[in-house]
Formats: structure tokens, sequence, C-alpha cells
């Protein structure tokens, strides 16, 4: 007998890294009760463990945590994987940000914060990274610059390039408009998920480790040109 009942959609998987215990509760309640598959995780040992043993969606790490910290686990876990990661940083402590960045995270928010803002800020970076809806499209290619974003891949020069997922997306936007000056607000609307907010440094920090991967050619000017005042532009060779 045909069975007639639709399958679900497969939940995301989400980590939850933090040592508040009633915080992680709440939040892997409202986060389950949203459809999503959570695991969580005390500390930064057990956060790093887990995120290497198991495929998840998207990690989330508290900065401040014992044994390791967010920042310590981000940058190990950094060494193998790209998995989406979303730090949970002390309101106003720009430094955590600015170091969580670098070293790759996708995104942060500040604490304390509620958990509908942390669904919501899982969602968008989810979406960012998830798969596209039609597979078959072309590449997107200027110059030596090529990206399938439907495949999260993109090439330099005939060679990989590594990028986080936030890289992927904010280099996507830049590519998509190869020629023209893309604003911050365009940028972090359409490359982070999110509106700009005043003193977000979040993109120049992501833009300059795109532009360390990318290297610098030979004439000394970088791909990505600043143009000051106005925004990014991604020249075409």
């Amino acid at each position: 007998m045909k069975n007639d009942k639709k399958k679900k959609p497969p939940m995301n998987k989400v980590l939850l890294v933090d040592d508040d215990v009633e915080l992680v509760d709440m939040m892997q309640d409202y986060l389950t009760r949203e459809g999503f598959d959570v695991e969580t995780a005390h500390n930064g040992e057990q956060g790093l463990e887990r995120a290497l043993s198991s495929d998840f969606d998207i990690a989330v790490l508290d900065v401040m945590m014992p044994r390791l910290s967010g920042i310590e686990v981000l940058a190990r876990l950094r060494g193998h994987s790209q998995i989406p990661v979303l730090m949970l940083t002390a309101k106003g402590d720009d430094t955590d940000r600015i170091i969580g960045l670098e070293l790759g995270a996708d995104d942060y928010v500040p604490k304390p914060c509620t958990a509908r803002e942390l669904t919501a800020r899982i969602r968008a970076i989810l979406r960012r990274t998830g798969r596209a809806e039609h597979p078959g499209t072309q590449p997107i290619t200027v110059g030596d610059l090529v990206m399938w974003p439907e495949q999260r891949r993109a090439q330099w020069r005939n060679a990989p390039l590594e990028l986080t997922s936030t890289e992927f997306n904010l280099l996507e936007v830049l590519a998509r408009n190869a020629g023209r000056i893309v604003n911050k607000n365009e940028l972090s609307e359409q490359g982070l998920g999110r509106p700009l907010t005043k003193f977000d440094r979040s993109i120049e920090v992501h833009l300059s480790k795109i532009r360390e991967k990318l290297g610098m050619p030979a004439d000394g000017r970088s791909i990505i040109q600043t143009v000051f005042r106005q925004g990014y532009q991604l020249i075409r060779e």
C-alpha cells in the first residue's frame, strides 16, 4: 500500500557550547521547539571534541569557558573544519569579536541575548551556507576567480580557494557586482545577513582575511579595492 505521508525535511544540527547550564537548557528547549536538532557541551574541550566527531550544520561557542575558551576552540576547529561558527561574546567586548572574526567566525551575538535573537541569527547563517535551490546554475567568473555558489566552492588561479562561509558570501556579493562599488550597507545585508551597525568592523576583518588568501598580485594591487567613503569593488583583471 502506498505511503502518502510526506517526509519531514531533515533538521539542522546545532552544537551549543556554553558553561552556563541554565542558559544552555533554555536555548536548547527553544531551538528544539523551532525545529533544530541540538546537542550541547559545557566546556571548551568537550565542545571541540563534539564538533570534530559529528556532522553539525553550525556551532555556537561562548567566548568565556573553562578549560578551553571559545576563541581557542575556534582556532583549533578551523584547522580541521569550515563548519559555520557563531560566537557569543560579552556585550561591548570588541576585542573578542575581532579576534573571533579573524580566526574565521561567521558572526557574533553579544550576551545577554534572547533565544529568539540567537535563533534568528542561526537561521541567517544557515540560509547563507545552505544548498542553493538551483544546482544547475553557471559559475561566477571574474578573471582568475571562479565561484560555484550552489556548491559553496571557489577557485583562484586554478587552485581551490578555502573560505569560511561568511568570507564566501562577501566575496560572492563582490563577484556578482564586479566592476561596481558595493557599499558597506549592501555588503552587510547580503553577506552577513544583518543590517550594518555603528562601529561594526566585521566586514573589514573578513575582507582582510580574503585578501590574505588571494595573495598580492605582482603589481601590488589587490583585486578587492577599498573606495574611500563609498565601499568596496572587485576589479576586473
